[in-house]
């Protein structure tokens, strides 16, 4: 064990700053980047979902390893010039064992030393890294380049098919470049969502490698005409601009999906060389051979996330690929994700069948997921809301971030099925893993939830802040309304919580809806009781 390092950050003393790894049982935690790992069975070191406050804790801790860390020094320490309830701190420190202490039959790393404070018993060996070019990349958001393992951006690729209708196709191909690449371990791949922020402008790759916090870029072009395709790709490095690779791919339309293979593969090989490129070819497993459903499928997805009002057609569009291939697993997920939508946006003409046919479709897709970290998670996520056992869907998308833990989306998921569950903190650090890997994530959808988390943690003013962002990003979906109308009206502001619930009777007739998916009666009642009390109506 290591021995005395000094006292923690805020308590006067600083730790040696040569000093910024620290090793212990199978986790690395980089000051650095601000990220704790964990190894896994193949001895690679994959990201945690971890709140800001925990690891900080965690910092403090570790860096006095061995030595009783009093309650007032770890509070002076994190929340430095900040009144806080003494209680937080005992909230993280559950936290932080849960992370730690996973799978461990042995008692807990962290010692509680009633009445004064804690100890870190485990034994702590720290590791001088050196510096290195482009190794401190910092977002926009503030989120660093993960220096664990190479990181890497896949650009909105041009259409040069000289039809704006095709765009849907572009970018479906994209996507699933993106989940080829995402499925490597040793790679980190920043979120389309993030990446596609840049659709439609002329941006310079060392900009890009700085907001993202990423090595690499990817871009390319693809054209389509008639019955030939071509892909081109060129991979760049963001810190230089400097060409790594270039290549370009031909071939019929039918043969698109090893194109999109080929591109990956191509890839990942000029990043990690010491990798065979048949760890990766073919690595996304395709669901369908299909064209006509495929392209079904892209266009619904499209559709779906441009605007809430097209949801109905979007499924519509999704049961025509599913008629055409009923086991195409995607679509048979996505299908119960829009079946979900109906029912929670209050615009299903027939909630009892939309709820019978989205159950069907997710355990339908359950049925062919195999190990498709995408399709576990999507079912799970619609077959949570339909009813069935929460602990169980959970149990799957743990499964799913197993399988890949660079899923943004997967955290994304995981965190909507923790609020549900009544586990809001929780669901905050598993909504801000989703941030991190897709810092510039759309607002509506990771942050909308993440407003909803802290809601439930009774955070109101936090929740405002975050969900009257959520309302602007996409104004057809009712659900931050709900959680923005109730926030206000547990505050007192019943003006604003008033005006709230009149701009979502302009977009939907259901103010207050079934709230079953909320399994934690307290919670439950939260949130019903601020939507009566913000709709006049008599609690």
């Amino acid at each position: 064990m290591l021995g005395k390092l000094g006292k923690p950050r805020g308590a006067g003393m600083d730790v040696p700053s040569s000093i910024n790894i620290s090793l212990f049982e199978s986790f690395r935690l980089d000051r650095r980047s601000g990220v704790l790992f964990k190894r896994g069975e193949r001895g690679d070191f994959a990201p945690l979902a971890m709140g800001s406050r925990a690891l900080e804790i965690l910092k403090v801790l570790v860096e006095r390893a061995g030595e009783l860390v009093t309650r007032a020094e770890i509070m002076a320490a994190v929340w430095a010039g900040t009144a806080v309830e003494d209680s937080n701190l005992n909230v993280q420190i559950a936290v932080l064992r849960r992370i730690l202490d996973a799978g461990q039959m042995e008692r807990s790393c962290i010692q509680t030393v009633p009445g004064r404070g804690y100890r870190f018993t485990a034994p702590v060996t720290q590791v001088v890294a050196e510096a290195q070019p482009n190794a401190v990349a910092v977002g926009m958001s503030g989120v660093p380049a993960l220096l664990d393992k190479p990181t890497l951006a896949v650009m909105p690729f041009q259409n040069m098919s000289g039809d704006p209708k095709q765009e849907y196709f572009v970018d479906g191909i994209v996507e699933e470049i993106i989940t080829a690449l995402s499925r490597i371990r040793w790679l980190f791949v920043i979120a389309r969502n993030s990446s596609f922020t840049y659709k439609g402008q002329a941006v310079d790759v060392k900009q890009v490698g700085r907001e993202l916090g990423v090595r690499y870029v990817l871009e390319g072009s693809v054209r389509k005409a008639g019955n030939r395709l071509r892909i081109t790709g060129q991979l760049l490095d963001a810190a230089t601009g400097a060409h790594l690779w270039a290549d370009r791919f031909d071939g019929p339309l039918e043969d698109v999906f090893d194109l999109q293979d080929k591109v990956a593969s191509s890839v990942s090989g000029v990043i990690e060389p010491a990798l065979q490129v048949a760890e990766t070819a073919r690595s996304a497993g395709r669901s369908t051979n299909d064209l006509t459903a495929y392209d079904f499928y892209l266009r619904a997805h499209e559709m779906a996330w441009s605007s809430a009002l097209r949801i109905p057609e979007a499924l519509r569009l999704t049961e025509q690929a599913i008629a055409r291939d009923p086991r195409y697993a995607p679509a048979l997920a996505f299908a119960a994700f829009c079946c979900f939508r109906l029912l929670i946006d209050g615009r299903s003409e027939d909630r009892a069948t939309d709820r019978q046919k989205g159950a069907d479709f997710a355990r339908r897709a359950l049925e062919v997921a195999g190990d498709d970290p995408g399709i576990l998670a999507n079912a799970a996520f619609a077959l949570a809301y339909f009813g069935e056992d929460i602990g169980a869907m959970m149990a799957l998308v743990e499964r799913a971030l197993a399988l890949n833990p660079n899923f943004a989306d997967g955290w994304n998921i995981s965190g909507t099925i923790r609020i549900w569950a009544g586990q809001p903190e929780i669901a905050i650090e598993h909504l801000k893993a989703a941030l991190r890997l897709s810092p510039l994530v759309r607002i509506g959808t990771s942050r909308g939830l993440l407003g909803a988390a802290y809601f439930h943690t009774r955070r109101f003013n936090e929740a405002v802040s975050i969900l009257r962002l959520a309302v602007q990003e996409d104004p057809t979906f009712p659900a931050p309304y709900r959680v923005l109308a109730a926030c206000y009206a547990h505050m007192g502001r019943i003006d604003d919580a008033r005006e709230i619930v009149a701009r979502l009777r302009a977009i939907t007739p259901v103010v207050i809806p079934d709230a079953s998916f909320i399994r934690d009666p307290e919670h439950r009642e939260l949130f019903l009781s601020g939507l009566r009390l913000a709709a006049g109506e008599a609690t």
